[in-house]
């Protein structure tokens, strides 16, 4: 036990690694947050094109690309999907900020896959009398779905959603492949500084433990107000 402080110790203090934590704990969750954002944003625009699919021919057309879309992301491994955006999309990206913004894209667009049937699944859940109401009132269409469908499925998927985000913070530790220092990257390039892995991992997967636990007790707080 007291070896494992004392490399644990080691790999805090030696040249101020403590420093790398936190711009690792930083741009882990830089990404988890805004690839989420982007996630629920296309997410959101493909359950509503589906959900319109059998009433509207281009929502129709569109319906089928995004199947294409959901399949292709569904079916790869996330990493083969980061590897293609900095490899072969975003070639450009050379400088951290770039490479952190084609890992932003690349995670937001493999969660928009997921987060798109949870939408979904919201919307149609929600009893079809709510938009009938909303016609009736003669908010037409778009307003009934903006401001009486969304705010409803939002309120009933919330959990869904947030554990998509738990799991996103977990799917993160790839990013490192790219060059992005996100904790899992920073764990190497501590190890390669003190020449001992089990500290800076120790201290690593502590890290990503305490978020996970962190965001689980948030989600059943939340759970419980609903």
């Amino acid at each position: 036990m007291i070896d494992l402080l004392q490399k644990i110790y080691e790999a805090l203090i030696i040249n101020s690694s403590y420093k790398l934590i936190f711009i690792g704990l930083s741009n882990t969750l830089i990404i988890t947050f805004l690839a989420t954002l982007i996630g629920v944003f296309i997410g959101l625009i493909i359950a509503i094109i589906k959900i319109y699919s059998d009433k509207n021919k281009i929502c129709y057309l569109a319906s089928k690309f995004f199947n294409i879309y959901l399949a292709v992301i569904r079916g790869t491994p996330i990493l083969i999907q980061l590897l293609i955006m900095y490899n072969i999309i975003f070639v450009f990206a050379t400088s951290k900020q770039a490479t952190l913004f084609v890992a932003v894209v690349a995670f937001g667009i493999n969660s928009s896959a997921y987060v798109a049937e949870i939408i979904r699944s919201g919307i149609t859940s929600i009893d079809p009398g709510q938009r009938e109401a909303g016609l009736a009132l003669g908010l037409g269409e778009f307003k009934t779905m903006l401001l009486i469908i969304i705010p409803q499925a939002i309120k009933n998927i919330l959990p869904a959603l947030f554990n998509e985000f738990i799991q996103l913070v977990k799917e993160t530790s790839v990013a490192g492949y790219i060059g992005v220092e996100d904790l899992t990257r920073v764990s190497d390039i501590i190890k390669s500084q003190t020449y001992e892995p089990v500290g800076p991992l120790v201290i690593i997967a502590t890290i990503y433990f305490l978020i996970v636990i962190i965001l689980t007790s948030l989600l059943r707080y939340l759970e419980r107000r609903r």
